[in-house]
């Protein structure tokens, strides 16, 4: 389980230094912070780093379900940390038996994550993915029963690690001493613990519009709630308004001013007249001609080539602030 981090990448190279042969997979989902712009994805790197195989399996469509609605619920905020190692646990098992593994490896650390990574949720997510006695955890594995390939002596135990906490001390000392030094800090994760972003989240699932399409909206631009059924997603910048014309769907309503440079807008949902004056005017108010007195904002549906126009003043700074997800 190769998420290109630090404990991944020492829980690996342990493994590899006991001569056994492994082969990595990782998740992708649309809420991985573990991808930027213009660098490689952090596991890819980290098994060019090591020389293994990687599979890696983008899940996010299967995983919206278990966002929606998780068994053992939620973290801090809308990260459903246990039902996601469980899902990805039985997904790692399958490729595991496909490939004719024995046994799993994982870089978790006894109490380094407060929701997924306490004793009682590790041996709970443990039973759950049915997979007792063939995780092994070489950088905390003292800390817990001998695993299958330990009594087998397929491992040596005794080179294994009694790791435990949140202080990354050990592993930063570790990876210096395997001459480790190409690693990402440990700022990455998942959008889905971001306070703000979570808020997103949680107003797509109570309107009942968590879909695909809506998440993928959720990662760029200025948000707004008009009514239960329409929502107004308003770019920052010149990379927004490009991406959200390319995200636009048919029948979305596009907005733009006619005479001067601002933002690209997109309406989904249902509108009338109305709606579509009021998303203009918020429209307006993220533009720097906002203090004048009326603005000429075109608008049209992605399925039509005709443009319309429309005259609005810039919303009112606390209509917009009220409305704001």
């Amino acid at each position: 389980m190769l998420s290109g981090g630090l404990d991944s990448i020492l829980a690996t190279k342990m493994m590899l230094d006991q001569g056994i042969e492994v082969h990595a997979i990782n998740f992708l989902t649309i809420f991985c912070t573990c991808t930027h712009k213009g660098c490689q994805h952090a596991a890819t790197q980290a098994a060019k780093q090591l020389n293994i195989p990687l599979k890696i399996l983008n899940i996010t469509e299967e995983y919206l379900g278990i966002i929606k609605n998780p068994k053992h619920g939620y973290g801090s905020n809308m990260n459903p940390c246990i039902d996601c190692r469980i899902f990805t646990f039985r997904m790692a098992k399958n490729y595991m038996n496909e490939i004719g593994a024995s046994f799993m490896i994982t870089g978790e650390v006894l109490g380094e994550r407060p929701m997924s990574q306490r004793r009682d949720a590790i041996l709970l997510i443990e039973k759950e993915a049915a997979l007792k006695g063939l995780i092994v955890r070489p950088l905390s594995a003292k800390l817990f029963e001998p695993t299958i390939p330990e009594k087998e002596g397929i491992i040596d135990r005794d080179k294994m690690l009694d790791i435990r906490g949140r202080s990354r001390k050990p592993q930063i000392a570790m990876a210096k001493e395997f001459g480790i030094n190409d690693y990402p800090c440990p700022a990455g994760g998942c959008l889905l613990t971001d306070p703000g972003f979570a808020k997103r989240i949680k107003d797509l699932i109570t309107h009942d519009a968590f879909s695909l399409d809506n998440v993928k909206l959720l990662k760029i631009g200025r948000h707004f709630r008009l009514s239960p059924s329409t929502k107004l997603t308003v770019g920052r910048d010149q990379e927004d308004n490009e991406t959200l014309l390319s995200m636009a769907k048919e029948k979305d309503v596009i907005f733009k001013l006619k005479d001067n440079q601002g933002p690209v807008a997109v309406l989904r949902g249902a509108c009338d007249d109305n709606t579509i004056s009021f998303g203009a005017s918020i429209m307006a108010y993220h533009t720097k001609f906002r203090n004048e007195p009326s603005l000429r904002v075109d608008y049209w549906d992605l399925g039509s080539t005709d443009k319309e126009t429309v005259s609005v003043s810039a919303a009112a700074p606390d209509e917009v602030e009220r409305l704001r997800i």
